[in-house]
């Protein structure tokens, strides 16, 4: 359904459902919550696929990640409870919901968040984080959704001070489990600092809207045949917004709408066909993203 240009959406916003290809994410829905505290607890509060809502207090330790079962839902208690040091796997699941939690500092091989096999994710209102004080290679990504994971929405949050954002797709060679898949929508985050994969798609269909990007190398990069619709974001500080063919694979796809690209370049060697998503959203303008997503996205906003 295509786009409806209106007023910002408030933070608030944040309370209502999943919009974009991750649209019918429920997580645990109505489950009782379970509050944790300890990582133990909480691999056992996670596991399993009955219907669940977890909600972690405290910053705790995590070395490597912690698998998320089937129809949860994790839930940071206020705005500092999180895990540093490794992340969490969504690997072979469905509809599981991640909100509100501080994601840092995940030691590769391990990512912050990886969907991987998985269809319905929420990713929503989290704030990850590492340092550039390292080898770009000393971090794995902040949130990479790979191995054919389908219907995934990335909204509200916030990417601070790292070198690898958002990988979507991990191989140029997984053509036979990615084509067809990898349907992703973002919308809402603030990228900072963040040197690249603002995405980086491989074979998909990426949907990238009223999202603030600000001090990055390449932001957006569509490869291998996916196709991406960038549109009503902001770019600051930004070497290159979007572009098709900074890499020696098969180039992408890219339609860009109504952004305000702030000096930065686009590198469009092949122009996107996708340009009207499958479903209903509202995309503010350009003009008022900096101030909705700065005060709306992140932990402590729920």
């Amino acid at each position: 359904m295509a786009a409806v240009i209106a007023l910002p959406r408030p933070a608030g916003a944040a309370e209502s459902p999943p919009i974009g290809y991750g649209a019918g994410t429920t997580g645990g829905g109505r489950a009782s919550p379970v509050t944790v505290s300890t990582l133990a607890a909480f691999k056992s509060a996670v596991a399993g696929d009955t219907a669940k809502v977890v909600r972690v207090s405290g910053l705790t330790p995590l070395s490597g990640q912690a698998g998320i079962g089937s129809h949860t839902t994790v839930l940071g208690v206020g705005s500092p409870s999180g895990f540093t040091g490794g992340g969490l796997r969504i690997k072979e699941e469905t509809d599981v919901v991640v909100r509100n939690l501080n994601i840092s500092k995940p030691v590769a091989p391990s990512d912050g968040i990886t969907v991987q096999e998985s269809r319905r994710a929420w990713i929503d209102h989290n704030s990850f984080s590492a340092d550039r004080d390292h080898d770009k290679d000393h971090y794995d990504g902040l949130l990479d959704i790979n191995h054919g994971s389908d219907d995934v929405t990335v909204s509200w949050n916030t990417f601070k001070n790292h070198f690898k954002g958002s990988l979507v797709g991990h191989s140029d060679n997984n053509t036979y489990e990615d084509t067809g898949h990898l349907k992703v929508t973002y919308h809402h985050n603030h990228f900072g600092d963040v040197h690249s994969r603002i995405p980086s798609l491989r074979f998909g269909t990426g949907h990238f809207y009223n999202n603030y990007v600000d001090g990055a190398e390449t932001a957006c990069h569509s490869r291998m045949g996916a196709q991406m619709l960038v549109e009503n974001n902001v770019f600051r500080d930004t070497k290159a917004a979007v572009t098709t063919n900074r890499s020696s694979d098969v180039d992408g796809y890219a339609h860009l709408r109504d952004n305000d690209l702030g000096g930065a370049a686009t590198e469009i060697s092949r122009t996107g066909t996708f340009a009207s998503p499958p479903y209903h959203y509202t995309a503010e303008p350009a003009s008022s993203v900096v101030a909705s997503v700065t005060s709306g996205a992140g932990t402590g906003k729920l």
